[in-house]
């Protein structure tokens, strides 16, 4: 039997409650096991955990990509076109300031895509990216 290609990240964060708050009722990701110093996550079908350790949160590094400052450290999801776009409205409309706004990032070129890249409350930088054609992630 075949295993089901997942990822499972760890990541810092400063509160649990803000933490739950944000992943769970921001994103709607589904809140699986926890403890009082950390909380998994149903991150787009792959596991996330936020471990209680404030003296590690928050983004510091940037390299530059097609003319942006894109955090070093970062994890996120590539969606459908039509979930990139109904997420980028309701991280609006929630009032979450961007890093890089959504947009489209090398347009005209191999891998094109939509992005947008934000933090969570703990400052972990997070981008969603989506393609119009799947066969351009790693595309080179």
């Amino acid at each position: 039997m075949a295993a089901i290609p997942l990822f499972h990240l760890a990541f810092p964060v400063n509160d649990i409650e803000e933490a739950r708050a944000f992943y769970g009722g921001l994103l709607g990701c589904p809140e699986g096991r926890s403890a009082p110093e950390w909380v998994d996550f149903d991150f787009y079908g792959h596991q996330v955990v936020a471990h209680l350790a404030p003296e590690e949160t928050g983004h510091q590094h940037t390299n530059a990509v097609d003319g942006h400052d894109v955090p070093v450290r970062h994890f996120g999801a590539i969606l459908p076109m039509p979930e990139w776009e109904a997420l980028a409205r309701k991280l609006k409309d929630a009032g979450i300031r961007f890093i890089i706004e959504p947009d489209i990032r090398f347009k005209g070129q191999v891998g094109e895509q939509a992005t947008m890249f934000f933090l969570d409350p703990s400052g972990n930088a997070l981008e969603f990216k989506s393609f119009a054609d799947m066969s351009q992630v790693f595309a080179k």
